[in-house]
């Protein structure tokens, strides 16, 4: 091929940096490094060997890449341009149509393992409620690989990721419920060792400060009620009736809200409620046990 035909890999990687960061996206570096490595199916450890040994883009491969560069300086997140999000030791299937799977939300699946493998059972179950990609569900069921695991999601298209990853990682055996959270399935009832939510709990007139969020993520998945607690509510009663007695429940929330979460649990019953801090130390996960 013509040497002017080719592109410089590493002029490349800088220049979409740039672009990047011009944007105000957050580590340029490291998107520019993931988008190339989607571009030619490697891995960022991959494209950097690459431009350490001096290769090049072909022009198929520069006008692919810049044209996802254009896309992500527009504030498409990340994960829906590659089709892929990491969560634990998951590689899950996202896009359109479902909340990407956040690093903080990792600490709250740490608990509902926690959780779930203290249970003296050999088969104990759980529930994800609102399970959008299926992230947390398939993180129980893949950590504690002899418990039973329902996923409940009441978005059509939020379900069709969740059946697309369950269907990656068959050995879960996830069972995956469409419908809403309010109305589990009846044979559920008292029979759950840990009840687990991310639920939505942003405020509705509040407006998140990502564009990636505030502009793909479903606003389904995000907003609930004037407090952002409308959901909340919702699952320390759906929560009561799910779990037998010593139960547990993991809600994610924001990090002002343990307090008032804390309130919720208490008038719906619960003991013990306790609200557990993420890796930047922010309040991000409340913790309580049925009676």
């Amino acid at each position: 091929m013509d040497a002017a035909a080719l592109t410089s890999l590493r002029a490349a990687l800088g220049a979409a940096a740039s672009v990047l960061a011009d944007a105000g996206v957050p580590d340029s570096a490291v998107d520019a490094e993931l988008l190339l490595a989607h571009v030619l199916g490697t891995s960022r450890g991959g494209v950097q060997a690459a431009a350490i040994r001096g290769d090049a883009l072909d022009a198929a491969q520069a006008a692919r890449y810049d044209a996802l560069v254009a896309r992500r300086a527009g504030r498409e997140p990340l994960q829906h341009l590659t089709g892929r999000a990491p969560f634990r030791h998951l590689e899950l299937e996202v896009g359109p149509g479902v909340f990407v799977p956040r690093p903080e939300t990792e600490v709250v699946a740490q608990l509902a393992i926690d959780a779930l493998g203290a249970v003296a059972s050999a088969h104990p179950r759980a529930i994800d409620l609102g399970t959008g990609s299926g992230a947390i569900a398939l993180a129980l069921a893949t950590e504690v690989p002899h418990a039973e695991v329902w996923a409940i999601e009441r978005s059509t298209d939020a379900a069709a990721w969740a059946r697309r990853n369950i269907e990656r990682h068959p050995a879960a055996g996830v069972h995956l419920v469409v419908g809403d959270l309010a109305d589990p399935p009846a044979e559920l009832i008292g029979t759950v060792d840990v009840v687990v939510s991310n639920p939505p709990y942003v405020p509705d007139d509040a407006i998140p400060r990502d564009p990636e969020v505030s502009l793909f993520d479903p606003p389904q998945a995000l907003y609930s009620g004037p407090d952002g607690l409308d959901a909340v509510r919702v699952l320390g009663s759906v929560g009561m009736r799910l779990a037998r007695p010593g139960g547990v429940i993991v809600i994610e929330h924001g990090e002002w809200q343990g307090e008032p979460i804390r309130d919720i649990l208490a008038a719906a019953g619960w003991r013990d409620a306790r609200t557990h801090r993420d890796l930047t130390g922010r309040d991000r996960a409340t913790v309580a046990t049925r009676p």
